[in-house]
């Protein structure tokens, strides 16, 4: 198996107690219906027709929304083992696009195996609906940013929900992880200016709050950068529930 090829089970493992069988049977063929995106392409576009079920094997990419005067917002990051859109079979078209940060593969996932999987395995099915509340929670986390977090802590909540979220997956190497975006993709996000942005991270430098050199964030004292930035991680570690291993279906069974 290619690296990444168990990303999906270890997302959904942080969600949901899954036996090693059903860890197996999740675990995707990269071979097969991979796609290679180059950083800052588009994945897909407003206005597109949904397609079979995409699953990030590595590296980023952001959900945005963009004005007529080509100003931007990013709605959402997608980190590895996320999934593109568990309700796209619903929708005739979508509204909102989705971009590579940096080079990334994904693998694209037949509808129609998935619903096996579903069928096959009820572990399975409560851990993807617990990822998908969790995603509406973080959605509500971001919109409390936009609308009462100051600029400082705005940029060090996202810092924090970054690191938590590779932790999941086991992306992180103590308190450092992989840090790609741009400051102005980092502006996107938080709702701030480039410039800002700079400033305010150059404050937490001075801080001894992080560490970011090139592509790599380390978090010192992750409890200190979680209090000055107003977080709680409960909006990402609450969900959780243990049940005995039951049957499950291979995503790449015939």
């Amino acid at each position: 198996m290619q690296p990444g090829g168990d990303i999906l089970a270890r997302r959904l493992a942080a969600l949901a107690p899954l036996s090693e069988a059903e860890r197996r049977m999740l675990a995707v063929d990269p071979s097969q219906r991979v796609r290679r995106t180059p950083a800052r392409a588009d994945i897909v576009r407003e206005g597109d027709a949904p397609g079979d079920l995409r699953l990030l094997l590595s590296g980023w990419a952001a959900r945005y929304k963009m004005l007529d005067d080509g100003r931007r917002q990013i709605v959402g990051l997608l980190l590895p083992g996320d999934l593109f859109d568990l309700h796209m079979t619903v929708l005739h078209e979508l509204d909102h696009s989705i971009a590579a940060l940096t080079d990334l593969r994904l693998v694209e996932i037949p509808h129609e195996r998935l619903d096996q999987v579903l069928r096959g395995s009820g572990a399975i099915a409560r851990a993807l609906r617990r990822y998908t509340l969790m995603g509406a929670a973080i959605q509500r986390e971001w919109l409390l940013s936009l609308g009462q977090r100051t600029a400082f802590e705005r940029l060090g909540h996202l810092l924090c929900e970054i690191h938590i979220r590779l932790s999941m997956v086991g992306l992180t190497n103590g308190n450092a992880c992989d840090m790609p975006m741009t400051q102005t993709e980092m502006a996107d996000a938080t709702g701030i200016t480039p410039v800002h942005v700079n400033r305010t991270l150059q404050e937490m430098r001075a801080r001894g709050l992080i560490v970011l050199k090139g592509r790599i964030l380390e978090i010192p004292d992750l409890d200190q950068l979680k209090q000055v930035s107003l977080f709680s991680d409960a909006y990402l570690q609450s969900l959780g529930a243990r049940r005995p291993p039951g049957q499950v279906v291979a995503l790449g069974a015939a």
